[in-house]
């Protein structure tokens, strides 16, 4: 780890704790800064707090009150979960205070360099999948994010000889500065979050701040069919790399009858990837550009992707039960997951869907129900989609209490050889606390159906 001074004697504000916070304000600690921690859950029901007390960290729980500018805060490292419209970044940004995120005090620290991936979806399943490759081929990888170990932690361990594979999100990519990847990759971009964002303009910026800093020395490899990101990397000063599933990009990868192509040389044949749906070869074609920059073999990229079946709770095979294949793809908190999803298979499907209703109705599903013969709802949008399942000429409709009752009912519903998928389209947080501990019932669920 490089012991940077730039943060020694300066007064640090840390702006809530969770995994990412906790080790932002344990590291400036290290680093010399005078920390200070504010959270909004209460000292008597904070651990994390507590522990950074005892490390002679200053914390204030409970609230988030304006006098703690009192202290002369001289940056912000906020969790990238915090709305700009809370009061102590609204005050910050009125005093022109920097608002950073843990993922520029990672890339500040690390001695190995990054290759940073976002996008709409698909971010974990790539990720996962070039860390994997390069590890086959003995890289040195080293992945951070969502899946696993945040950045500043894994950042802290890389040495010169490591590559650091991180998934970022568009909070993480609206705090930073410096950061600068080796490699970014671009996967799509449609509408997400503007309840955090406000409009689709601000959170094609946030992404498209991942390769602001990038120079000719460095790589973009971007969705050369999505619109957004075509757009995105025109004001982009890294060597551009496209992939396509729709046109021969000669200079990034691509799809050409049934195998994937690198720059004119075939990499893989589509028959020996277990991955399933076609958005899959997306994030594939992604992921090989990606390790080709690097020289990774043939052969380490083959073995991988004759292996690798999904990441949990992303499209992710779960078991087969009297001949019915049951799918968990509870990652699929918006329209364009279950698109994707439902698309993914030729075979008749059960769908399980409903969560959090967001404001949103499901025009836009209903052209890719043409293959559910049973729709299954749950949560506080469930009359929504049966609404969009009627319009789709779905006949068998079916409402439940939740996603345990989901998988009894589709195994009841269904018949040899179908596919039960829950592919939600939405947010988890109206029954559940996270997509994890949804897609975790389901799958114990399909267990007691054995």
């Amino acid at each position: 780890m490089k012991m940077i001074s730039g943060y020694q004697n300066k007064n640090i504000l840390v702006l809530g704790l969770a995994k990412s916070g906790t080790a932002t304000a344990m590291l400036l600690h290290k680093l010399g800064a005078k920390v200070i921690v504010n959270d909004l859950k209460p000292l008597e029901e904070n651990p994390q707090a507590k522990m950074l007390q005892e490390h002679g960290i200053e914390v204030v729980c409970g609230g988030h009150p304006l006098t703690i500018f009192d202290e002369k805060i001289e940056v912000v490292f906020k969790n990238p979960g915090i709305p700009y419209s809370n009061p102590i970044l609204i005050r910050a940004t009125e005093l022109n205070i920097p608002i950073l995120t843990e993922v520029e005090l990672a890339y500040e620290v690390s001695e190995a360099p990054f290759i940073g991936i976002t996008g709409s979806n698909g971010k974990t399943t790539t990720t996962t999948l070039i860390f994997e490759m390069l590890q086959q081929d003995n890289k040195n990888p080293l992945i951070a994010g969502n899946i696993g170990t945040v950045a500043v932690e894994v950042a802290q361990q890389a040495k010169q000889e490591n590559i650091i594979v991180t998934e970022l999100s568009s909070f993480q990519l609206m705090g930073i500065s410096k950061f600068q990847p080796k490699i970014s990759v671009l996967l799509n971009l449609f509408e997400a979050h503007l309840d955090f964002h406000g409009t689709m303009l601000e959170y094609a910026q946030a992404k498209g701040k991942i390769s602001e800093n990038q120079t000719t020395d460095d790589f973009v490899v971007y969705n050369y069919d999505d619109v957004y990101c075509k757009e995105m990397i025109k004001t982009s000063n890294a060597t551009l790399i496209p992939f396509s599933t729709k046109d021969l990009c000669e200079n990034g990868a691509y799809l050409r009858d049934d195998a994937l192509y690198f720059q004119g040389e075939e990499i893989v044949q589509l028959k020996d990837i277990v991955l399933p749906g076609k958005h899959n070869i997306e994030n594939i074609l992604a992921a090989i550009a990606v390790c080709k920059l690097y020289n990774v073999k043939n052969e380490a990229i083959q073995k991988v992707l004759a292996t690798f079946t999904g990441v949990k709770h992303r499209l992710q095979y779960v078991s087969t039960v009297q001949e019915r294949r049951f799918y968990n793809d509870s990652k699929a908190t918006n329209i364009l997951a279950t698109q994707k999803a439902i698309s993914a298979f030729e075979e008749p499907v059960i769908l399980l869907a409903g969560g959090l209703d967001r404001g949103n109705d499901f025009d836009d599903l209903i052209p890719y129900l043409k293959n559910v013969k049973t729709l299954i709802t749950f949560g506080q949008t469930a009359e929504k989609l049966e609404k969009a399942g009627m319009e789709a000429g779905i006949t068998n409709i079916e409402r439940v209490a939740n996603v345990e009752k989901a998988a009894q009912t589709a195994m009841e519903k269904s018949t040899k050889g179908d596919v039960i998928l829950l592919s939600p389209a939405c947010a988890s947080w109206d029954q559940y606390k996270t997509f994890e501990e949804r897609g975790d019932i389901f799958i114990n669920a399909v267990h007691m159906l054995k």
